[in-house]
């Protein structure tokens, strides 16, 4: 389980999805999410996975990797998607027994709901999977460089964000190998009770909080070390500098918010 979380991975690769400049990818991600919330219908609901499979499919990520990233959510999606279910009233009903209620509209909410999750989730997974923790480091920054103008640590925030996404796949790795450390010496995590079980996890969350820790202060002995006093006159190997296809995939994020709002008007299974 703790392997199918694949949130903070970079794929390195040479698509046009990987060349786009990090800041495009930011905007291009805002404009996905809203896009995401402003569809209210069966066809913009379509439109967006057809975006989503085009974009998996430039990006030449499959959609199994994509769909990896689902599975250690999957009990917490099922249980807010049930909510809908069962507490959604509508005219249509199709079952009822005594205060259990299942309407066509609750269906209709579930199966919406769920999919804008799923959506939202593999759209996060794809700005990770296709930008470099340091370019969006840079991207980031270079977006909400504005702020700095109010006093805002706009490059602490962001250097933290980028630890925060590098070091991700570290701690699952290292939760992992406690885990088989902890069963080789006859530790048992899946027999018992909640209460056993949230017990037998005690001798996997203190050595790796120990873990994070020791390697938090590495990172502050090497980045002292290497003379790191923040943004300020930091100079980058790579400027970032939009192209052509920055402008073309910029138009489209916009093509597709509007192309959604003009489907959501059909009133055809409509949320």
């Amino acid at each position: 389980m703790l392997k199918d979380i694949t949130l903070g991975q970079y794929f390195p690769g040479n698509t046009i999805v990987h060349r786009l400049d990090p800041r495009t990818k930011l905007v291009l991600i805002i404009l996905y999410f809203t896009a995401l919330f402003l569809a209210s219908g069966l066809f913009a609901f379509a439109f967006m996975l057809i975006v989503l499979s085009a974009s998996l499919a430039l990006s030449k990520i499959k959609p199994k990797t994509a769909l990896r990233g689902i599975r250690p959510i999957l009990i917490v999606l099922l249980f807010m998607t049930a909510l809908h279910l069962f507490f959604t009233r509508g005219d249509t009903i199709l079952f009822e027994y005594r205060k259990i209620i299942i309407t066509q509209e609750g269906i209709l909410t579930e199966v919406f709901m769920a999919s804008r999750i799923i959506m939202l989730i593999i759209g996060t997974f794809l700005l990770t999977y296709t930008t470099s923790p340091i370019a969006l480091t840079d991207g980031l920054e270079k977006i909400l460089s504005p702020l700095k103008k109010i006093k805002m640590p706009i490059h602490e925030l962001a250097m933290m964000m980028s630890l925060a996404l590098r070091f991700i796949p570290t701690l699952i790795e290292e939760t992992d190998k406690i885990m088989s450390a902890q069963k080789s010496r006859g530790a048992d995590f899946e027999s018992g009770g909640l209460i056993k079980r949230a017990k037998a996890i005690l001798p996997i969350i203190i050595p790796l909080f120990v873990s994070a820790f020791r390697r938090a202060d590495e990172l502050a002995i090497a980045m002292e070390s290497r003379c790191y006093h923040g943004g300020e006159g930091r100079t980058r190997m790579k400027e970032l500098k939009t192209a052509s296809r920055d402008y073309t995939a910029l138009i489209f994020g916009a093509v597709v918010v509007a192309a959604v709002v003009l489907l959501g008007r059909i009133e055809i299974f409509k949320l």
